[in-house]
């Protein structure tokens, strides 16, 4: 509990923060980063955001269990007096499609390559429904937790590959080492809400992913009945990383209604 009001206060100090001069009829940016990754993994697109004129808050996602981390991002989404447009990238998908669920002020959502659960399903399912994720063979031994769960990693010298393969060694190298964990029960967990069915939703990933198989993003965003779904030639999973203007486009498209 200390460790996720601690996070919370750091993200409503980061948002108090914020450049004054943003414009005030323009939505609230909140990004979800997701598994093997931090908030750090969202820095181009933020960065042209701010170009544009939008606040931005990068959230911390616990990386614990989809129903904590959903109740985490909503709290930060409780505590901003705007609209809010809700991003996820890959598991941060799983977490925003059940923290909008009941949010008064979130106007729409953004998957970045990333999950759009229904209820009942979870991103271990929906990355086996259709073939083409390599992600299990390039995990490394689980780290035993004292409460019985499993910490999970990318092996370091197999996540260039895996996860990053547009985007220069140097960089991916430091990811790679940087990278946070995720719980095995995370993966696996239910979605108990799926607020896409809602709240309108915008779609954007690689045709290169090796982490989600496209095949079944493409399905995701059509059942969710996507309001525009953007496939990037060679993108790998991180496209946010390799492909960041593009990103930034759709959140403003979605921030739009466009």
């Amino acid at each position: 509990m200390l460790h996720r009001s601690l996070l919370r206060i750091a993200t409503l100090a980061a948002l108090a923060a914020s450049p004054a001069a943003f414009a005030a009829d323009k939505p609230t940016v909140v990004l979800v980063h997701g598994a093997f990754a931090d908030a750090s993994s969202w820095n181009g697109v933020v960065e042209q955001l701010h170009k544009d004129g939008y606040t931005v808050v990068a959230a911390a996602n616990p990386l614990r269990s989809v129903k904590s981390d959903a109740a985490y991002i909503a709290d930060v989404v409780k505590g901003i007096k705007t609209p809010v447009v809700l991003v996820g990238h890959s598991y941060g998908g799983s977490v925003i499609t059940e923290a909008a669920e009941g949010q008064d002020n979130v106007k729409a959502l953004v998957y970045v390559a990333a999950f759009s659960p229904e209820v009942g399903e979870s991103a271990a399912g929906l990355s086996g429904k259709f073939p083409g994720s390599t992600l299990g063979p390039a995990l490394a031994p689980p780290v035993d937790l004292s409460n019985g769960d499993k910490d999970l990693y990318v092996q370091q010298d197999k996540f260039p590959a895996q996860f990053a393969g547009d985007v220069p060694l140097k960089k991916v190298t430091v990811m790679a080492a940087e990278q946070r964990p995720i719980t095995a029960s995370a993966l696996n967990e239910a979605e108990t809400a799926a607020a896409w069915k809602h709240i309108p939703s915008w779609h954007i990933y690689g045709d290169s992913d090796k982490n989600i198989p496209p095949a079944s993003m493409a399905f995701m965003a059509e059942r969710a009945k996507s309001k525009k779904t953007v496939v990037v030639k060679g993108a790998s999973h991180v496209v946010m990383i390799s492909h960041p203007k593009d990103v930034a486009s759709l959140i403003e498209k979605a921030a739009k209604g466009d």
